[in-house]
């Protein structure tokens, strides 16, 4: 009897230890996506950086605030103003453009919990994620002026807008990411489907429902009076739905 504790006790001991490894493992395989993912910003933030100056007038160029206030250059309140506007274009585009690393490490990180039929999807599903990152994110820089034309039009005649750079490019930066990840839409609707939460005979069922809610979501990210607007992030937020329920029926998900 006491063996047979002895030897079950060494069992617990060695499945727990296995089981701290395997913590361990993971905690490595997170450190180690972390560090890549990072360094890939950094060297983007750096190359994006020594451009900052044509990134900005480009900005400045899509955003079309000198059509407004003239030719008068964008104000910043600080000393230190000039370079935080510049090292926070910097870091944006470097975050963009190194979105497929970072989602890469992601991918990978999560690799090992997937089953082997799912791991097989890995590099379509990185390739696919990055795409569509990008994809929003230059689908938002296109349709800037006229986001901006409308915001800008609901200012009373008393109301002059005075472009701060900081606060300009924080809000490019916002509508850009915001549409690079609701881009992303197709991809977590096809993972999803794949790991069998939803189905392509349930999206369908609720298709009324992912038109309400998609079009709600469309006025919010882009606020204004007109229905051209958001009609413009509507559609094609709503063909990307109905590609990948259709992918999903064909594929017998």
């Amino acid at each position: 009897m006491a063996l047979l504790i002895r030897g079950r006790r060494k069992s617990e001991t060695r499945r727990e230890d296995d089981a701290r490894m395997s913590v361990i493992e993971h905690l490595e395989d997170l450190r180690r996506a972390l560090i890549i993912s990072l360094i890939g910003w950094a060297v983007m933030t750096v190359i994006a950086y020594v451009f900052h100056n044509q990134i900005l007038n480009l900005v400045i160029a899509r955003t079309g605030v000198h059509s407004i206030v003239g030719n008068a250059p964008l104000v910043v309140n600080t000393p230190t103003g000039a370079f935080m506007v510049g090292l926070k274009i910097a870091l944006v585009v470097g975050l963009v453009a190194s979105a497929p690393i970072i989602i890469w490490q992601i991918w990978w990180f999560v690799s090992p919990g997937l089953h082997q039929h799912e791991k097989r999807l890995v590099m379509p599903l990185v390739a696919a994620t990055s795409f569509f990152f990008l994809l929003g994110a230059a689908f938002a820089f296109f349709a800037l002026p006229l986001i901006m034309r409308v915001l800008l039009g609901f200012g009373a005649g008393e109301i002059t807008y005075l472009p701060f750079a900081d606060e300009l490019l924080s809000f490019v930066a916002l509508i850009t990411i915001s549409f690079g990840l609701v881009f992303e839409l197709p991809v977590v609707l096809y993972v999803l489907g794949v790991l069998r939460i939803i189905s392509s005979r349930w999206l369908y069922r609720h298709r009324a429902y992912w038109l309400i809610g998609l079009g709600l979501l469309a006025n919010l990210m882009t606020p204004g009076g007109d229905p051209l607007t958001p009609l413009i992030v509507f559609v094609p937020m709503y063909l990307f739905w109905e590609a990948t329920a259709l992918l999903l029926r064909i594929t017998g998900k």
